[in-house]
């Protein structure tokens, strides 16, 4: 999910660079939703983690 964020981020910075900015707008867009969602699992997993009675991953 990173991974896709980080993938869209590049392509909204180049698409920038180049001029296409309604295509930066889009990409950027999609660049923070998989974030948050990306933020959200990992704080739910810490959750469940920490609920189970398992230490943190190092």
């Amino acid at each position: 999910m990173l991974g896709w964020a980080i993938t869209f981020l590049v392509i909204a910075l180049i698409a920038g660079v180049l001029g296409f900015f309604g295509i930066a707008g889009v990409a950027a867009t999609i660049a923070k939703v998989l974030f948050l969602i990306f933020l959200v699992l990992f704080v739910l997993s810490l959750v469940a983690r920490a609920l189970r009675g398992q230490p943190p991953p190092a």
